[in-house]
């Protein structure tokens, strides 16, 4: 746990090269998410040391500090702090730095007298050294371009750049997504049990303005990540969820407001971006002000209409009778597969790319099938570290880590159980992939048999989802969704018990009552096994 955010700030940022190497700064829920300039400056093995550090990963294009959720918001605000004082010290010694000593002579003036009636003495002894030095700075310097490219060239595949440049355009909405989904889901209770009538109009237009108009902030977001403007992204996007596109006609249909939702946004945003690059690249700059700004809007505004809305609607569409049939047909099969393959996914940092889909289901349904039974993985890796936690009765170092991250951890937020516990064991992390597999495959199963089990927002897991579950009743739907948990439970518990840890772990390494080594661990020959 991390008590005070500016000294952790302080720790991590020389570990990563100083405030010259961070060219950027971001967090998402659980992670500080810092861009490089050289990656080969950074200290893993002493920033996974730093206390509250969870763990490092890398996805070629950011550098990731998992802090946990909670406190990665303060690490980052200090960080930030940290980062902007650090280039202002680094500006004012430049400044300084001009070659002059304190009494206004240059340096080399000052002592250059000095160290001349010397000079054919002292230099012939000094030189070798100091080539010596120059040539293994500049091999490791190579050294470290090389091994920065080779990491760069095997994580920059088209898939792993598209996947975080999704990523980076829906994270920064979660916050609102999560207000907004408990919001309606109190809308809804309330509403169910008929109380406080006159409440539940202004809270269904609370939660209900943002997902209308979510198509603006895709698009700001996808301009950005992309290199245009901000504003212009999203005013191109609004097209999408403007009323008025009812009355256009596109491929012989009329089209309806926010067809295509976000996958709309976003493609109408991606446009945007390289229309406005190709102005911007040939125009002189008395036209650029008023030509690329209406070029803009007008030409990726048209194709958005007449192009991009009917074919992002057909493939929203498709998404959401692909879910569909998904659960209802093979359910259990597709549970299984989902919910065991999730935890590597979350572990990669890529299941933030699966936020356009899960949206696109809320859009369309007003909740998604799909988060439930991913959720099932975070069952499985609570289960996992209970019976480290069992198992490992004297290791009271994880013991301790343990306890402090499944709290969160039974809120669906895994990641301080990954790296604090099962991925660092090893087996533990298949085997809370088992446990995820098999809560996954029960809500499956019961949406085979029709009880359909759906959340109203994406970013709570875990306990914390109940209150966003819809579907056919709360209360049959709840009662579905605890079923998994504890199945994901059960199973990870069972599974890590007997098959995720060696032989020997969880006994002490010495005899309790004399505290001395066992005879099987004692230096020496062994005694002889009995024949």
């Amino acid at each position: 746990m991390i008590k005070d955010p500016h000294a952790t700030a302080a720790a991590l940022l020389p570990l990563v090269g100083g405030p010259a190497n961070v060219t950027s700064v971001a967090h998402c829920m659980t992670r500080l998410r810092l861009g490089l300039a050289d990656r080969s400056r950074v200290d893993d093995e002493a920033l996974r040391a730093v206390p509250g550090v969870l763990g490092v990963v890398e996805d070629g294009a950011s550098y990731q500090v998992v802090l946990g959720p909670g406190v990665v918001g303060r690490v980052t605000a200090a960080f930030e702090t940290l980062l902007a004082a650090g280039r202002i010290g680094t500006a004012d010694d430049r400044a300084d730095g001009d070659g002059r000593n304190g009494d206004g002579e240059a340096d080399g003036e000052a002592g250059g007298k000095t160290a001349g009636a010397d000079d054919a003495s002292v230099a012939p002894a000094v030189a070798p050294a100091a080539d010596t030095a120059v040539d293994t700075a500049d091999a490791l310097t190579r050294r470290g371009a090389e091994l920065k490219a080779r990491q760069k060239a095997r994580n920059a595949t088209p898939l792993k750049t598209a996947l975080r440049r999704v990523a980076d355009i829906f994270v920064p909405l979660i916050p609102a997504l999560i207000g907004c989904g408990i919001v309606a889901g109190i809308a809804g209770l309330l509403t169910n049990l008929r109380w406080l009538p006159g409440l539940t109009p202004a809270l269904t237009a609370l939660s209900s303005a943002f997902m209308a108009l979510i198509a603006v902030f895709v698009g700001h977001n996808t301009a950005r990540e992309f290199g245009g403007t901000p504003v212009l992204g999203g005013a191109v996007a609004a097209v999408v969820v403007y009323p008025g596109v009812a009355k256009v006609t596109a491929f012989g249909t009329a089209l309806a407001p926010g067809q295509g939702g976000v996958l709309g946004a976003l493609a109408a945003a991606v446009l945007g971006t390289y229309v406005e690059k190709w102005c911007r690249a040939r125009l002189p700059g008395t036209l650029d002000v008023l030509l690329t700004p209406t070029l803009t809007v007008l030409v990726s505004g048209l194709l958005t209409l007449y192009v991009l809305m009917y074919a992002a609607g057909e493939v929203a569409t498709a998404i959401g009778t692909a879910a569909d049939w998904l659960l209802t047909t093979t359910g259990a099969l597709a549970g299984l597969i989902l919910g065991g393959l999730f935890l590597p996914l979350v572990m990669l940092g890529l299941h933030q790319a699966l936020i356009p889909i899960h949206t696109t289901l809320i859009e369309q349904q007003g909740h998604t099938v799909l988060l439930p039974v991913l959720a099932m993985a975070g069952a499985g890796q609570v289960g996992a570290a209970a019976a480290v936690y069992v198992r490992l009765r004297h290791d009271t170092s994880l013991r301790t880590t343990i306890r402090s991250a499944l709290p969160a951890g039974l809120l669906g937020v895994g990641e301080p159980l990954i790296y604090g516990v099962s991925l660092p064991l090893g087996r533990p992390f298949l085997t809370a992939c088992v446990g995820g597999a098999a809560g996954g495959a029960f809500v499956g199963l019961f949406a085979m048999l029709g009880t359909e089990v759906g959340a109203t927002a994406i970013g709570p897991s875990g306990w914390a989802l109940f209150p966003l579950l819809a579907g056919g009743g709360w209360a049959v739907t709840a009662g579905v969704y605890g079923g998994g948990l504890l199945t994901g439970y059960a199973v990870g518990f069972l599974a890590t018990y007997f098959f995720g840890l060696p032989d020997g772990a969880g006994r002490p390494v010495c005899d309790p009552e004399k505290h001395e080594p066992r005879p099987a661990d004692r230096p020496g020959p062994r005694p002889a096994s009995p024949r």
